[in-house]
């Protein structure tokens, strides 16, 4: 299990917009559409085959029958770090020993294939500080493939949850990743960053 991408929720993708491009000084690049979440997105090539992803509910799209992922059918307020999404190299596997993460479900976007694990309710545990896990379709190719380079680069992701050591503990025997770093205290993520500015701080 390895970080894959971050996630910053927002009610307009341009309200997202404006506010990741202010704190990192970077232009996004387009995204897509995801028809099954009634979703779409801007995105961010990062350094090291991470990106970065900027997501809100398409208002374009019909009202679905059950949860969006990262919760956000209950997402309100400013545009804010929500969610870290981790790669996973066999998803069956990785729901036998970490079942909370969710079902699997199939999604496509253009040419990408993959499958996402996603909680019957939308909703992560440990309040979404939990990763979300996704798996990327064998042979296929990876969204930060095809971002052009932005010169970012993530340098540390802190965690932080009132039971960070619970959660790290749950964490410890899948994922290796010394950028993520547990917290104890209120519940939010902090993703810093190198960038062609220096350094910067999404939240």
């Amino acid at each position: 299990m390895k970080l894959d991408h971050v996630a910053i929720a927002c009610d307009t993708l341009e309200a997202g917009r404006a506010a990741v491009e202010e704190a990192l000084g970077v232009r996004l690049q387009p995204g897509g559409k995801h028809a099954h979440f009634g979703t779409h997105n801007l995105l961010l090539g990062l350094q090291d085959g991470l990106y970065l992803e900027v997501i809100a509910i398409d208002p374009a799209a019909p009202l679905l029958p059950y949860a969006r992922w990262f919760d956000l059918d209950r997402f309100a307020g400013a545009p804010r770090l929500t969610n870290w999404i981790c790669q996973v190299e066999a998803m069956p596997d990785t729901l036998d020993a970490l079942p909370e993460a969710g079902a699997p479900v199939a999604l496509e976007r253009g040419a990408l294939r993959w499958q996402m694990a996603v909680p019957e309710d939308g909703a992560l545990p440990y309040s979404a500080m939990f990763p979300a896990l996704i798996e990327w379709g064998a042979g296929g190719t990876h969204p930060s493939a095809l971002l052009e380079p932005s010169g970012c680069r993530l340098t540390r992701l802190v965690v932080r949850h009132p039971d960070a050591e619970a959660l790290q503990a749950r964490l410890r025997p899948h994922l290796r990743d010394a950028r993520v770093v547990f917290e104890a205290g209120p519940i939010g993520l902090r993703a810093e960053f190198d960038t062609p500015g220096g350094a910067r701080v999404l939240v």
